[in-house]
């Protein structure tokens, strides 16, 4: 039980992206855009592949992980124009807002982990 705490209070970032693409799950229902099938499906899938990376990283820390968040982060705040939703701005502000903090996050844990020994992850 102290390891995962040892864990969390270093990986705290990984944690954080966790619960960032659980938001995006249930943020469609309670933003009241589930009307609108591209932002909510665009904030279900990126939201279970973020979480489950997020979740995958603190159990098996790999880098990759956190470029694979890093990609759907960039992806969230570009997505609003690229797929035509922009205009819902719920929808749009909340994907935005998820995706600059979901990359900075995951930028900053790799960075993290390149900083630290091997074993400490």
């Amino acid at each position: 039980m102290a390891n995962m705490g040892s864990k969390l209070s270093r990986q705290w970032h990984d944690a954080v992206n966790a619960l960032l693409g659980l938001w995006l799950v249930i943020s469609p229902w309670l933003l009241g855009y589930t009307a609108e099938s591209m932002a909510a499906w665009n904030a279900w899938v990126p939201g279970v592949i973020i979480a489950v990376a997020a979740i995958a990283a603190l159990t098996a820390f790999q880098e990759w992980e956190e470029w694979v968040n890093v990609l759907l982060g960039v992806w969230l705040v570009i997505s609003p124009w690229i797929l035509g939703y922009a205009a819902v701005a719920a929808a749009a502000w909340n994907h935005v807002i998820v995706g600059i903090l979901c990359a900075a996050l995951a930028i900053w844990a790799a960075w993290q982990a390149r900083q630290q020994p091997a074993e400490a992850h």
